[in-house]
């Protein structure tokens, strides 16, 4: 479990591995890895990874595998590259973002950028699917960044967040611009609810839809017939006398 608040800006200095397994050699800040031991989670740019090997005083392996390196941006980083980092939360964890689960939903493009006095506003775009769960004033995470969402158009499939300077200066995020691609984690407490109502209405959507068929049946027609129609008006009264009929005869 992480929080969004990133503890520390780190360097890739290597990756060696295909495209099935890399291994990134992570250069972490000073005093990170204090009490870091192998097997431990470290989220890097919002993904959860293993700490595997310590190589010196300030720098450590972590494996990526072939999922990882296909859902996020991690595939495209080279050796050079700063990362955001966090570790773990512990159970007594200040928890000034939001929870974080590490696994990241998508990626998403930068559509567009403006700065001016010290904040900065980054637009992202999104896959249609994942417009449901992102709302104005909602959490996201963004390169493992627990940040709030502005805006949102739900038409053209954006969102929008602002940046203040201190997470300007603390993260890598001041860095992107049009065109980067970042990791995306909706929140998880957002998609339960989205998903539980749209799944409630679906049921009884089907079983109205069922009730519908069956009326129509009983009257020579099908759904396929009825929606056909031209006219709405013409649609509205075949189904009112098909509902009519079937209601007389049972």
């Amino acid at each position: 479990m992480f929080t969004g608040i990133v503890q520390g800006v780190g360097e890739i200095v290597g990756i060696c591995g295909d495209d099935d397994l890399r291994t990134f050699e992570i250069v972490l800040p000073e005093g990170f890895d204090r009490g870091l031991e192998r097997g431990a989670s470290v989220a890097v740019n919002g993904v959860c990874l293993t700490a595997t090997t310590r190589q010196d005083a300030s720098t450590w392996c972590f494996d990526v595998m072939l999922q990882s390196l296909r859902t996020t941006n991690l595939s495209n980083v080279a050796a050079g590259r700063s990362v955001n980092l966090e570790r773990a939360a512990t159970a007594d964890a200040e928890v000034g973002g939001h929870i974080l689960s590490g696994h990241v939903d998508f990626v998403s493009e930068v559509a567009e950028t403006r700065s001016g006095r010290g904040n900065k506003l980054i637009r992202f775009s999104v896959p249609r699917q994942y417009m449901p769960y992102i709302f104005a004033r909602g959490h996201i995470a963004i390169d493992g960044i627990s940040l709030t969402i502005a805006e949102t158009s739900r038409i053209d499939s954006w969102f929008e967040i602002w940046l203040i300077p201190e997470t300007r200066r603390a993260t890598i995020i001041d860095e992107i611009g049009p065109g980067y691609r970042a990791n995306i984690e909706i929140e998880r407490s957002t998609q339960v609810v989205v998903d539980t109502v749209r799944d409630t209405v679906n049921r009884a959507l089907d079983e109205r839809f069922t009730a519908l068929e069956a009326a129509l049946s009983r009257a020579g027609l099908d759904r396929d017939t009825v929606f056909a129609l031209d006219q709405p008006e013409e649609m509205i009264e075949t189904v009112r006398k098909a509902i009519s009929r079937s209601s007389r005869e049972t």
